[in-house]
């Protein structure tokens, strides 16, 4: 199964927050996913964003893609960077 990171729409009309979370690539964008592991809320000011470290590194070292919104949301975070560091560090 194929499995990826990725943001899901929530909130009301012209007004969007998302849910990051670990969805079957097949899964439709804000349909089933296996879990929750952050928000990012674009229309505050600052966007705000929260996001579960461990749950992040753990999905990522399990083999899970994040989407580029994602990516740049991890990037920001500092979270790609602990990742590559574990990874590459042997």
């Amino acid at each position: 199964m194929a499995v990826k990171i990725r943001l899901k729409r929530m909130g009301a009309k012209k007004s969007p927050f998302y849910r990051i979370v670990v969805a079957d690539a097949r899964a439709p964008r804000d349909g089933r996913s296996i879990e929750t592991i952050g928000t990012y809320n674009p229309v505050s000011q600052p966007a705000e964003v929260k996001i579960n470290e461990e749950l992040a590194l753990k999905w990522l070292q399990d083999g899970a893609k994040p989407s580029d919104t994602v990516r740049n949301l991890f990037s920001k975070e500092g979270i790609l960077e602990k990742f590559h560091n574990a990874k590459y560090s042997k």
